[in-house]
């Protein structure tokens, strides 16, 4: 999973992405794109690890991609260059960082501290991004069924007249109910509303006790109802990530932050992707699966290996619940909690599974 951290120069994105991935900051500064592979904290891998003592432990990963902050233009104006809207598409999702602490030593790029207005301004452009090239592909399939009428390319007219009828309201296409056939069909086309959008809010220290009334007023200021929104201060949760776990803990309390950043980005990055975790389990190695919510044990093992997609007869699945109330597999098969499944069996989140294959 590879999400893109994109804002207005001088938000605190860059801020941001070093801290969720722990890294320094380097010379490549705002101009240039970072990357850095983050492990997904997982409680529960943990506890299995403690469990079997494996040779190893495998994390879910995902991978953060900085990309270079929204500028001024030489007529004063920001500008969204096409090199900006190419870096974007290839992320999963993306996590917009909008400013709403003042700094007068390192002013925002229109003199004016607004969230509501950068959100609007970012949705706007990726909105006429996306309806462009819609525009583009209904002339081309104009030009198309002139010299070829078929099904396919009827179908594809019908979709295509459905995404102009919904975005030329303004409306990002997140907001618009498809098929998945449909999302297939669209899917080469990495529109930028499709996208699930997380937008952080990046608050001053005082504002940290009053991040929930911060947070209702812009949702009820925004046009577009479908992103998520959450509250961090990226200051604070970088010297969070650079202390010990010990004093970030205490640090944490005094100033009443439930969560890590990280931890708020995973778990908002999956609720907004759809995803969740499966395990699996043993003295070789204990590992965390993502997959969709939604996903067969077939689709599930197709993940661990393809073949295993293929040659898969059977699944032993026990919930991790169960397995940390009775301790072992052979407990769990006591217990009638432990279970053969079949490949149409939907992978609830925390299940421990076992493929068997041939």
């Amino acid at each position: 999973m590879q999400i893109g951290i994109i804002g207005l120069q001088f938000s605190g994105k860059t801020t941001l992405f070093h801290t969720l991935t722990k890294t320094e900051f380097n010379e490549a500064g705002t101009d240039k794109v970072n990357i850095g592979v983050v492990k997904v904290p997982d409680k529960r891998l943990d506890k299995l690890t403690e469990i079997f003592n494996p040779q190893k432990q495998v994390n879910a990963t995902i991978e953060f991609v900085d990309i270079p902050g929204i500028a001024l233009s030489d007529d004063g104006k920001l500008k969204i260059t096409t090199q900006f809207l190419s870096q974007v598409r290839t992320n999963d999702a993306l996590l917009f960082v909008v400013r709403a602490f003042k700094n007068d030593s390192v002013p925002h790029p229109t003199s004016e501290i607004n969230p509501v207005k950068d959100i609007e301004f970012l949705t706007t452009e990726f909105i006429l991004s996306d309806m462009a090239a819609i525009e583009n592909k209904i002339e081309k399939i104009k030009k198309d069924i002139m010299k070829i009428k078929n099904d396919q390319i009827l179908k594809e007219q019908e979709l295509f007249n459905k995404l102009h009828a919904h975005i030329e309201k303004l409306l990002p296409l997140r907001m618009l109910e498809l098929t998945a056939e449909e999302k297939k069909l669209i899917s080469g086309f990495q529109f930028l509303t499709l996208k699930p959008m997380i937008v952080a809010v990046n608050l001053s220290d005082d504002d940290i006790l009053n991040e929930k009334e911060i947070v209702e007023k812009i949702k009820s200021e925004i046009s577009d109802k479908s992103v998520t929104i959450t509250p961090l201060s990226a200051k604070i949760e970088y010297e969070i990530s650079q202390m010990s776990e010990e004093e970030a803990k205490e640090f944490m309390k005094d100033f009443g932050i439930m969560e890590s950043a990280l931890d708020n980005v995973v778990r908002t990055s999956y609720d907004s992707l759809g995803l969740q975790s499966f395990f699996t389990a043993g003295e070789d190695e204990c590992r965390a699966w993502t997959i969709k919510k939604g996903y067969t044990a077939q689709e599930a093992a197709g993940v661990i290996h393809s073949d295993f997609y293929q040659k898969f007869i059977r699944a032993e699945v026990v919930a991790y619940d169960d397995f940390i109330k009775y301790g072992s597999f052979a407990k769990c098969k006591e217990a009638g909690v432990w279970r053969l499944e079949g490949k149409e069996y939907i992978v609830k989140d925390g299940d421990i599974l076992n493929i068997r294959h041939n």
